[in-house]
C-alpha cells in the first residue's frame, strides 16, 4: 500500500480543527484564535514530538509507524472506521480489533425497550446475546443464563431442527458465514477460536457448513415457528448491523394484518398493561 501523504496530512488537519479541548481533558483557554486543537496538544496527548506532528500535517517527514498511528489515533478520539482510513492513507493495514464488543449503547438499550410490539434482541460478532426486550424473552429467554451464544445454542440442537425447510438452512448457512467474517476481523480472540473449535468438534452440521468458506453479511429470512406458549408463528427475521459497536439487532417483523402480528400486539400489551 502507498503512503497518501497530502491526503494524509490534510486527514489530521481535519480531525484536528473539529475536536473541542474539553473532549480530550484540556481547558478551553480564551486565547484560541482559530478552532479545534492546536499542533503541540495532539503532539503531546500523542506522545510523539511538535516538530514530527507539524511535518505530517505538512505532508512531509518520515513515514509513520502503525505505533504512530495508533497513537494518533487516540489523541483525535478516531472511531473504528475513520482509523482504519488513517491507517490506510499511511499505507497500512488497520491493526486487528482485540475483540467483539460486548458494551451495549444507552441509546440501544433505549431503542429495544421502545418496540413494544416487536420482538428485538442484540447480539455482538459472536453471536453472545447481550440485551433484549420483554417482547424477546419469549424466543431467547430458553438460553441458559451462563451461555447466550445464539449460535452455540443452534447447532447443539441440531437433530431436532428441520433442516429439509429451505429459509432454516439459508439461516444457518448465513450464520456461520457472518461467524466466519467476525473470525477473520477479530484474529486474536480467544473466546471466538474456542467457539468454532467446539462447534467444528460436536456438530457435523457446523463442520460442513465451515469448510464451504463463505463469507457474508445476514440476510433476511422467513422464519416459522411452533411457539409452546404462541402458538404457530410465521414473521421474517432481519439481521441489522449496528457499524460503530459491530453488533446485530435481530427483529421479528410480522406482515400486518396477519395472525402473527396480531399475537405479538396482543402479548405486547399483556406485558405493558
Amino acid at each position: 500500500m502507498t503512503l497518501r501523504r497530502a491526503e494524509l496530512a490534510t486527514f489530521l488537519r481535519s480531525r484536528r480543527v473539529k475536536l473541542r479541548p474539553v473532549e480530550v481533558g484540556l481547558p478551553e483557554g480564551v486565547r484560541r484564535r482559530t478552532p479545534g486543537l492546536r499542533r503541540q496538544e495532539v503532539a503531546q496527548l500523542a506522545g510523539i514530538s511538535v516538530d514530527y506532528y507539524v511535518r505530517l500535517e505538512q505532508g512531509r517527514g518520515a513515514h509513520p509507524s502503525g505505533q504512530v498511528l495508533a497513537a494518533l489515533a487516540r489523541a483525535l478520539l478516531l472511531g473504528r472506521d475513520e482509523r482504519e482510513y488513517l491507517f490506510r492513507l499511511a499505507g497500512l493495514g488497520p491493526p486487528p480489533v482485540a475483540g467483539p464488543s460486548a458494551v451495549v449503547a444507552p441509546g440501544m438499550r433505549h431503542l429495544i425497550d421502545a418496540m413494544t410490539e416487536t420482538p428485538a434482541y442484540l447480539a455482538d460478532a459472536r453471536y453472545d446475546v447481550l440485551a433484549w426486550n420483554r417482547l424477546a424473552g419469549h424466543f431467547v429467554g430458553d438460553l441458559p443464563t451462563d451461555d447466550r451464544n445464539m449460535i452455540r445454542w443452534w447447532f447443539r440442537q441440531e437433530a431436532s431442527v428441520p433442516w429439509t425447510d429451505a429459509e432454516t438452512l439459508r439461516f444457518a448457512r448465513d450464520s456461520v458465514a457472518d461467524l466466519r467474517a467476525a473470525y477473520g476481523r477479530y484474529p486474536g480472540d480467544r473466546e471466538l477460536a474456542e467457539l468454532v473449535t467446539e462447534l467444528l468438534g460436536v456438530s457435523p452440521r457446523f463442520a460442513a457448513l465451515w469448510a464451504e468458506h463463505d463469507v457474508a453479511t445476514r440476510r433476511p429470512v422467513v422464519k416459522r415457528v411452533a411457539h409452546p406458549e404462541l402458538g404457530p408463528l410465521e414473521f421474517e427475521c432481519r439481521v441489522l448491523l449496528v457499524p460503530e459497536s459491530d453488533q446485530r439487532l435481530i427483529v421479528y417483523t410480522a406482515a400486518p394484518g396477519s395472525p402473527t402480528r396480531e399475537v405479538f400486539r396482543r402479548l405486547g400489551e399483556r406485558i405493558a398493561g
